[in-house]
Order: C-alpha cells, then sequence, then structure tokens
C-alpha cells in the first residue's frame, strides 16, 4: 500500500490520506471542492463545486499516476437531489465519452455547508 499526497489538491482535514494505491488501483478519498491554491474561496454552485472537486480528482490520480480517462468507478454524493442535473452535466463535460461506473447520492448535508463531494477509485499505469 501506498498513500499519495499532493499540494495541487486540499490537504486531508482529518485522519486519511488524500488517496491509497493498492496493487493496479489507487483509492481517491471524497474530495469537497476547495479551491488548494485559495481554500477560503466562496465555493459557487453545484456546478462550479463539481467542476472543482473532479478538478482535485484529477490532481490526486495524476499524482498517483493515473489520470480520470482511468477511473473505474465514481461516487458523487449532493446536498440536495435538485443539484443532480448541474452535477451530472458538468460531470459528461470533463468526463467526455468515457463513462465509468458511478453512483449519485443525495445525502443532506454535506461536511462545511458544501453541495458536491467525490469519491473515486481508477486503475494505476504500470511503470
Amino acid at each position: 500500500m501506498r498513500p499519495v499526497e499532493t499540494s495541487n489538491a486540499p490537504r486531508p482535514a482529518g485522519h486519511y490520506s488524500q488517496a491509497v494505491v493498492h496493487d493496479d488501483i489507487v483509492y481517491v478519498a471524497g474530495q469537497l471542492p476547495i479551491d488548494p491554491e485559495n481554500p477560503g474561496a466562496p465555493a459557487g454552485d453545484a456546478a462550479q463545486q463539481a467542476r472543482q472537486a473532479l478538478t482535485n480528482v484529477a490532481r490526486i490520480l495524476e499524482a498517483a499516476g493515473s489520470g480520470l480517462d482511468q477511473l473505474l468507478q465514481v461516487t458523487i454524493y449532493i446536498s440536495d437531489v435538485s443539484h443532480w442535473g448541474e452535477v451530472n452535466r458538468v460531470y459528461a463535460e470533463v468526463l467526455g465519452a468515457h463513462r465509468p461506473a458511478r453512483a449519485v447520492v443525495p445525502v443532506g448535508e454535506l461536511h462545511y455547508g458544501y453541495l458536491v463531494e467525490i469519491q473515486a477509485t481508477a486503475a494505476v499505469n504500470r511503470s
């Protein structure tokens, strides 16, 4: 097992790693829509938050030797089902033709009042 850490994504706020690689799989912890270069900035609407959370996932995947095109499974937590359409639109724009397995889970309240959190599993490039 190898923990993954990059300064290009938000630092963990608790007792966890940004991601962990095991064998040829990277497991990315839930990513909130925090801009690591400006963590106090307002997060915006659900679409903006989805884009930032996906950016954080992409940066962590890159640090792990992977990428969005190698996503296997994604879980998107949203604070209200009304955000589903906006989040789905951004997700489709960012991922393009790639369609990993996915779940969108309305959960009510997310930490710090965010609207979106994204957790992912991806294949890792073999060196």
